[in-house]
């Protein structure tokens, strides 16, 4: 009994270690999905007062490693919410003041000074989604996502 319990568990799990051998991991190093050959710069966000966030919707690949920058200048505590997106997305680190955090998950972020924080993570979920500044309803004020 012990030997076709073994014998089905690894005709179950057999799919699965060939599928995790995919083509495009091939041309990943060592880190995997966190590879280099992985990574994508996505252009910064800028939170100014009265100043567009981002110069254009951005398109992203689910699986793809990104990372982007969100820069405020302090002319006014501006903050950026888009739960949805960071939903869809697995968040690897944000760094601040070189202080490296890796969160579970996050609702927002805000600035109350100037400064610039970087966050990276794999896009997960396919589908449409927003990062835009609380209670605004303009289109420069926010940065329309797509993950594909």
């Amino acid at each position: 009994m012990k030997w076709f319990c073994a014998a089905l568990g690894l005709a179950i799990l057999s799919p699965a270690i060939a599928l995790a051998d995919g083509a495009p991991r091939d041309q990943w190093g060592r880190a995997g999905i966190l590879s280099s050959a992985n990574k994508v710069d996505l252009p910064p966000i800028t939170l100014s007062s009265g100043m567009p966030l981002s110069e254009a919707p951005w398109v992203l690949t689910s699986g793809t490693y990104y990372e982007f920058e969100i820069e405020g200048d302090g002319s006014a505590e501006l903050a950026l919410e888009g739960s949805e997106f960071f939903r869809a997305i697995w968040i690897d680190e944000i760094v601040v003041n070189d202080l490296e955090i890796r969160p579970l998950g996050i609702n927002s972020i805000e600035f109350d000074d100037a400064g610039t924080m970087e966050i990276g993570f794999v896009a997960i979920k396919p589908g449409q989604y927003f990062l835009r500044i609380p209670g605004t309803t303009g289109e420069t004020q926010r940065v329309d996502i797509t993950i594909e």
